[in-house]
């Protein structure tokens, strides 16, 4: 341990501010706590920052997608292609809607799946892909739609809503990208759906919370669109509280057997404030990335790298990698900065090491690179709350105990 004292510092802590307690106070006292004119303020803010026409908010990233897949008609019989090398709400949202899971492994030393196996995983049972904005950098669009255009002729459109796109529907899990930039482009104008989530530990959090943007397609009706999403969100009801909260407009009908996974007003409450912060929290998080980028890499440690002439990333985790150690260090490196007060993490744990998956037939032999991602890979903190001192106190005990761990030090 080096001689400083001995700090605490937590993984990913909300960064609240007064200005978000005191407007869900308001929000509390207003008489709307549930899904109101707080949530579609927010959908209205979100749409507009990020540049397309619609915005829905629902209670989870994960509930976004699902719903969208259940929205575009995929179930039984069809097929969905993600990563091998994510959270598990990228793939088991698959498995709830009746479809096959397929994942693909990632490129060798990269975080993102290798599209050359990508296209190889396309069949004509395949319906969606989901590629996954880890750590906040946006995919390689242009050589997934490449895929997907190359491999047109499989697509068989079950209904009118799939025969509009006509090809593989690109689907995001943009759980960590919210804000996000590459060529050009906001994360929510290039896939054909992004989902976002705004859990306690992200960017931008509403307490628990996502949402689904889409791009304009030719011949999709928006407003039917942004209905089927609140339909499938709240039991099918044909009028939501607002709605039905007019005098004497009490009579509703169910016109689906649905979900129950909208967005409160008090949750919205806190996203709105924390939308008027966010292009500061962006830019104070790229700070701390610089930061860590310029003492370690110049050490043999290796990060995702979240900024270029191309792409802004919207600096959600720090993934970096520890050449030359076994998974088992990697692990002794957590435990030993864990009693020195600084909580590391592990993104991802492939897909195939997990019961779950291993039941479903998967095994982590068929994932090499993805494999050779996560044994050497630890998620430093990365959070507004950091000082400029925390963070130089994080680089340099993950030096000494990373030095400490290969020369066989702790016995």
């Amino acid at each position: 341990m080096t001689k400083t004292q001995i700090r605490n510092i937590p993984f990913s802590p909300p960064d609240i501010t007064d200005a978000e307690i005191e407007e869900v106070i308001k929000t509390m006292k207003s008489g709307w706590i549930t899904t109101g004119p707080r949530t579609k303020e927010f959908e209205k803010k979100i749409a507009e920052y990020v540049g397309v026409n619609k915005a829905v908010c629902l209670n989870s990233a994960t509930a976004a997608m699902e719903l969208t897949l259940r929205i575009l008609g995929i179930g039984p019989g069809d097929e969905v292609i993600t990563s091998a090398y994510t959270y598990t709400a990228s793939a088991s949202i698959i498995d709830h809607v009746g479809a096959k899971i397929v994942l693909v492994d990632t490129a060798p030393d990269s975080f993102e799946m290798d599209y050359s196996k990508l296209a190889d995983a396309i069949t004509s049972k395949t319906k969606a892909i989901i590629p996954v904005d880890i750590a906040g950098k946006m995919c390689d669009y242009d050589s997934i739609f490449e895929v997907v255009e190359n491999k047109k002729h499989l697509f068989n459109a079950n209904n009118e809503l799939q025969e509009l796109f006509n090809r593989v529907i690109v689907m995001t899990d943009a759980a960590h990208a919210f804000g996000a930039e590459k060529n050009g482009m906001n994360c929510g104008q290039v896939a054909d759906f992004t989902c976002y989530s705004f859990h306690a530990v992200k960017n931008l959090t509403t307490a628990e919370g996502g949402a689904v943007v889409w791009r304009n397609v030719e011949g999709l009706d928006n407003e039917w669109l942004y209905k089927q999403f609140m339909l499938y969100s709240l039991h099918g009801q044909s009028k939501d509280a607002m709605a039905k909260a007019q005098k004497g407009a009490w009579e509703y009908d169910i016109v689906y057997p649905a979900y129950k996974c909208n967005m409160t007003d008090i949750m919205a409450a806190i996203g709105l404030i924390q939308l008027n912060r966010y292009e500061g929290v962006k830019e104070r998080r790229r700070e701390i990335i610089e930061i860590y980028d310029k003492a370690l890499l110049s050490l043999g440690f290796q990060s995702l790298k979240h900024y270029g002439e191309e792409f802004t990333s919207s600096g959600h985790l720090y993934l970096l990698r520890i050449p030359g150690i076994s998974e088992q260090e990697r692990n002794e490196i957590i435990v030993k900065l864990a009693e020195i007060g600084v909580a590391s993490n592990v993104h991802y744990k492939p897909l195939p090491l997990f019961t779950a998956y291993k039941n479903l037939g998967f095994d982590i032999k068929d994932y090499p690179n993805a494999l050779n991602q996560y044994v050497n890979e630890i998620t430093l903190p990365l959070h507004t709350l950091l000082s400029n001192e925390d963070v130089e106190y994080i680089v340099d005990n993950l030096t000494d105990v990373t030095e400490r761990v290969r020369r066989n030090l702790y016995v």
